[in-house]
């Protein structure tokens, strides 16, 4: 077994309604109920309208509430936000900030992304921080100068804290929604980089600071990804939203 707990968080996106939430929180419990999952820690990301549904449901399963996003801002006229006080006021321990569909169609910059970790933080609320390359970046050999552009930007929030509180999922975006997925070692390779860059910028936490992979991982790839020495969990979209595909995901985690 590793050393870093894995964790696995299901990023639902922009899915959902009532009825079929409350069917895959059925199939969640059911298959918790048939086997109980301690050595990995489970967490899951709603949209926003569904965050008390999904507390309600989750209730003693052990699995933990997430948000896909927070605001930079603490409180004010910022309409369509959600400020980081709310997301506690609801139960969530987990949020995740700069995922590449927010930087892309939301225009989100790294000092947006560092500011949203900082408010999070500031709220006593675990931060799941994205980082990763467009398929055009990694073919002009830019994978490792983007990636560290947008580690050196969250490195100084990061640098005196410890590894509770703070995880990092590399996204390669060209596999992300594609079907593609980095190969393991392709992945690890990143992962290493990742945490060989957060030892030079200062983050004490660095050898502890679980890294997870997000780049469609399904059950049928996820224990090669998870075997990897630095990958230590999985950010997981479209496969989050069949309760048995993701449970899965979170068994193969579990025997790494």
């Amino acid at each position: 077994m590793k050393s870093r707990k894995p964790l696995v968080a299901g990023n639902w996106k922009m899915n959902g309604d009532i009825v079929s939430n409350e069917h895959l929180f059925t199939g969640l419990r059911a298959a918790l109920e048939r086997t109980a999952i301690s050595q990995v820690d489970i967490a899951v990301c709603p949209p926003f309208p569904y965050i008390g549904q999904a507390a309600a449901w989750l209730g003693d399963t052990g699995i933990a509430l997430g948000a896909q996003n927070v605001a930079a801002f603490p409180n004010g006229a910022y309409t369509g936000e959600v400020s980081a006080s709310m997301l506690a006021d609801l139960g969530c321990r987990w949020v995740i900030v700069g995922h590449s569909e927010r930087r892309t169609l939301a225009g989100e910059t790294d000092g947006i992304v560092a500011s949203k970790l900082q408010m999070a933080l500031a709220h006593e609320i675990g931060v799941i921080a994205c980082v990763g390359e467009s398929l055009e970046e990694r073919e002009a050999g830019q994978a490792e100068a983007v990636i560290g552009r947008q580690i050196d930007a969250l490195a100084p929030v990061m640098a005196p804290l410890g590894a509770d509180r703070i995880v990092i999922a590399y996204e390669p975006v060209w596999a992300i929604g594609t079907g593609r997925t980095a190969s393991p070692e392709t992945a690890q390779e990143m992962h290493a980089f990742i945490r060989a860059r957060l030892r030079e910028r200062g983050v004490r936490a660095a050898d502890a600071i679980r890294i997870l992979y997000g780049g469609s991982v399904k059950a049928s790839n996820a224990a090669t990804l998870f075997a990897m020495p630095d990958i230590d969990g999985g950010l997981i979209g479209g496969a989050s939203l069949v309760a048995d595909d993701f449970m899965n995901i979170c068994r193969c985690a579990a025997v790494v």
